[in-house]
């Protein structure tokens, strides 16, 4: 996107008198309904409910095969929410991949790095959920921890196969994530993957007990987080509060 229009207000930003349009990515898995199984386009209701209750227009972003028109549907957009999902492929950031790494999605892969790298560019507020705080992480050239139970010795992050469980998780005061949900939370979490080195200009802001990163911050952005846990399936939306409030111009 042209320099030009970096953090430049659009034409609905101003003086808002409808509710934010929030994007959410999708996964793409075959799916039945009816006599049909097909590939589809799939997004958890929680995600929409949650972008909803917080007083925004969910919309599903499918991940297209082509990348042609990021720039207007950045244009279109008032925020992001990049939702979880499968292990990002290995390969992108440079590593061997790992018996219990998920397989490669290579068309959501190439069009949720394509995306973040477009809404950082455009300055546009998003919330990075999961694998969407991976794909945040690895866009800024950062890596992952593959599988946590091998790296830190327990299986506390996902203690159940298919059922989101809870931990607690410390966060700096100082940072949005922080001036949003206090200086700690019991947060929903569900995942295998983490943070291993940090990318460029994302700090780390919160953590569990393990030391395990669990929210990261893009600094000089307007509003860029990362959570590695999935605040949509829990009845704290205040982070998607604060992602609407910001969208909203408020």
């Amino acid at each position: 996107m042209p320099e030009a229009t970096r953090g430049a207000s659009r034409p609905h930003d101003a003086t808002r008198s409808t509710a934010p349009l929030i994007g959410i990515t999708s996964y793409l898995e075959p799916a039945r309904w009816g006599v049909w199984v097909r590939e589809a386009a799939l997004l958890p209701a929680a995600y929409i409910r949650a972008v909803e209750r917080a007083g925004g227009v969910p919309v599903a972003l499918p991940p297209v095969g082509t990348l042609r028109g990021m720039d207007a549907l950045i244009s279109r957009l008032d925020g992001i929410v990049f939702a979880g999902g499968g292990d990002v492929d290995p390969d992108l950031y440079g590593a061997a991949r790992h018996a219990e790494t998920g397989p490669p999605q290579p068309r959501r892969d190439r069009f949720e790095l394509a995306l973040i790298r477009a809404v950082v560019e455009a300055d546009l507020p998003f919330l990075a959920v999961d694998r969407g705080m991976q794909v945040l992480n690895v866009a800024r050239d950062g890596t992952l921890i593959q599988h946590l139970p091998e790296a830190v010795g327990h299986d506390t992050h996902a203690p159940t196969v298919g059922m989101v469980g809870s931990h607690r998780v410390q966060i700096s005061a100082t940072s949005v994530v922080g001036k949003v949900l206090g200086d700690s939370a019991d947060v929903p979490t569900y995942h295998h993957q983490a943070v291993s080195r940090l990318g460029k200009a994302l700090v780390a802001v919160a953590w569990a007990d393990d030391q395990v990163v669990e929210a990261v911050e893009l600094q000089g952005h307007r509003f860029g987080l990362g959570v590695q846990w999935h605040p949509e399936e829990g009845d704290d939306l205040r982070l998607f509060e604060a992602l609407v409030s910001e969208a909203s111009g408020r």
